[in-house]
């Protein structure tokens, strides 16, 4: 199976080859050639930082200089300085906040940011990122959040007691910011409920391993917890920035290596099998990560993950061709067939529509504001206010 086609563009490739895990001399060859032709270098780096990879393009087109216009040179020069500058920056304040935690009696968990920088790609410098994702365990979350505040920490908007509570129960992660705009994310779970993905939280926390990262080094998700973590994500989103391919083919050539068998396991469990495989054959169609045979024998035998992969890669050409990420603006009906289809079996994509109706959010406990010990009712109230809106919609339509 791949996912390339001949209908790509000469950007698209051009971008894929240098966000790619292997620089063998085929692919420097096709670069020499691509860099020849005619491309639209404005849409190029567009993509480029739209989809996360425009320090991997400055990494990769360094030593091809001379094929290069040098204004576009000096704008991909300057967006690696400012990148990687934040990128050092964030990795500072990831280990300050971390010891704050700690100092609070918090245990808590980095992933992605830069320790995913680190493990992936190997340099701190290559992977954009412009927040940091900390998992907690939901007991600790409002303790992290005042402990936090210490350092200018603040949420997003204020939340009394009663809207807190549904956070905690409904949501998987509750934001804060400071004032120069640095946002920590504290996770209690790492998908979102209406996807029904079980991937089991207190089992990666008994999981947990030390990384290299500042020192000593800072405990995180397993490698593979952290692989089926960004598969599960990239899958919930639709794929739709190149950067989350990157990651998981980046980890897919660690040298410290995955316990395959053990990581088909773990997605078997938690529902995610397809949704792990269908990221696994996109690292490896896209950007030549190495599969071993027994997964990719899986992803072949699966025709939706063959047709899920096509999607992915078809949206990563209409958004280059657009010159915008399409990332939170996919129609509603679009991403929940392709959510579902994810999905391993019937029953899972059954919770999935049930789930879609029953799951609250925000909206539901700002409209309706309910004391806290009355916030477990917010699913039954969800649906009624579903069927008030469309009844509203239906009677405007007939007025």
């Amino acid at each position: 199976m791949s996912a390339r086609t001949q209908a790509d563009s000469p950007e698209l490739e051009l971008l894929l080859l240098c966000a790619g895990v292997r620089a063998t001399a085929g692919a420097t060859g096709r670069i020499e050639t691509l860099l020849g032709g005619d491309l639209n270098w404005d849409r190029l780096l567009r993509a480029a930082y739209g989809h996360g990879v425009a320090p991997l393009l400055h990494s990769r087109l360094g030593g091809f200089s001379q094929a290069m216009p040098p204004e576009v040179l000096e704008r991909l020069r300057a967006h690696f300085g400012v990148a990687r500058a934040r990128n050092l920056y964030l990795a500072g304040e990831l280990l300050k906040l971390l010891g704050v935690l700690e100092g609070h009696g918090i245990t808590a968990l980095p992933y992605k940011g830069p320790v995913l920088a680190v493990s992936a790609y190997g340099d701190l410098s290559l992977r954009e990122f412009g927040d940091l994702d900390v998992l907690v365990r939901r007991r600790d979350a409002l303790g992290a959040k005042r402990a936090l505040a210490a350092l200018g920490y603040r949420p997003w908007s204020t939340l009394d007691p009663a809207q807190e509570a549904a956070l905690l129960r409904y949501e998987r992660e509750y934001p804060l910011t400071r004032e120069n705009g640095t946002v920590v994310e504290l996770h209690w779970t790492v998908a979102p409920a209406a996807v029904s993905f079980m991937l089991d939280c207190e089992e990666m926390w008994g999981r947990a391993v030390r990384a290299p990262f500042g020192g000593p080094g800072v405990r995180t998700l397993s490698p593979e917890d952290t692989l089926l973590v960004l598969c599960v994500h990239g899958t919930a989103h639709l794929w739709e920035r190149l950067c989350w391919i990157r990651d998981v083919a980046g980890l897919l050539e660690c040298p410290t290596g995955l316990d395959h068998e053990l990581l088909l396991a773990r997605a078997r469990a938690s529902n995610a099998k397809r949704a792990l495989l269908l990221g696994l054959s996109l690292a490896s169609d896209l950007l030549g990560a190495e599969l071993p045979g027994n997964i990719r024998r899986a992803a072949d035998a699966d025709g939706k993950v063959r047709v899920l992969a096509a999607r992915a890669h078809d949206r990563l050409h209409e958004s280059l061709l657009a010159s915008a990420v399409r990332e939170g603006g996919t129609e509603g009906s679009e991403r929940r067939a392709f959510q579902s289809s994810a999905l391993d079996r019937h029953r899972d994509r059954l919770r999935y529509r049930i789930r879609r109706i029953t799951a609250p959010g925000p909206a539901d406990w700002e409209a309706v504001p309910l004391p806290e010990k009355l916030v477990p009712l917010y699913p039954l109230i969800r649906p009624i206010r579903l069927a008030a809106r469309q009844g509203l919609r239906l009677m405007e339509r007939r007025a």
